[in-house]
């Protein structure tokens, strides 16, 4: 196994009350709010038992603001409001600037990933530069991404890509490094992904999926 460098978490937030707008057939906006929260917080645990230099968090939320703190990440808030691309583009920046080795974007709707899945992505890593994916389960989205360096090439989120990430790491001279992992794929922003999630197995002892329950699902 390739030994770990200085890789650091990268994870945007958007503020909760505009959060998960799409699951408002099924939801409250209460209980969307809810559900990021807890969702970001079981990401946040598994991160902090993976093998990380660090944490990083890009948001302007209070809530989000203070769950990071607690799982002793950092916290950012530049081009915090520029999307999921604009927010990942600056905490590259600025692990870029402190010189660290890779980056890993991951969101914070994914509430099944775990510390060991983390650990392996990882640990599937080529020397540098390098690209490494987990794809989300309809392979369209870009769940789990690693750069090393952070910004080792373009990278832009959207509902469509996972395959455009694939061409412009090859246009960049690297050949990308695929990993499918379970608790990546399965993101969090549909009814069916939540049906998904439900129905997954086998259950796990997460938050999410206690507040889920609690609410009659």
């Amino acid at each position: 196994m390739t030994p770990t460098p200085d890789i650091w978490a990268a994870l945007p937030v958007k503020e909760f009350a505009d959060a998960k707008q799409r699951l408002s057939p099924l939801l409250t906006q209460a209980q969307r709010e809810s559900l990021a929260a807890i969702m970001l917080e079981d990401v946040l645990t598994a991160l902090a038992g993976a093998n990380l230099a660090g944490i990083l968090v890009n948001t302007l939320d209070p809530l989000a603001t203070a769950l990071a703190h607690r799982y002793g990440a950092r916290v950012i808030t530049d081009d915090a409001r520029s999307g999921h691309t604009g927010a990942v583009a600056a905490m590259a920046r600025a692990l870029t600037r402190e010189a660290r080795a890779g980056m890993l974007v991951l969101p914070g709707d994914i509430p099944r990933v775990t510390a060991a899945e983390i650990d392996a992505l990882i640990a599937a890593h080529r020397k540098t530069p390098s690209f490494t994916i987990a794809p989300a389960h309809d392979q369209l989205g870009s769940n789990g991404v690693l750069c090393l360096p952070p910004e080792a090439m373009p990278l832009r989120f959207g509902d469509n890509s996972y395959f455009p990430h694939l061409d412009t790491a090859r246009h960049n001279g690297i050949e990308p490094t695929i990993v499918p992992l379970s608790g990546f794929a399965l993101d969090i922003d549909h009814p069916d992904d939540l049906h998904a999630f439900l129905r997954a197995t086998p259950p796990m002892p997460i938050r999410t999926l206690t507040l889920l329950r609690g609410f009659g699902l």
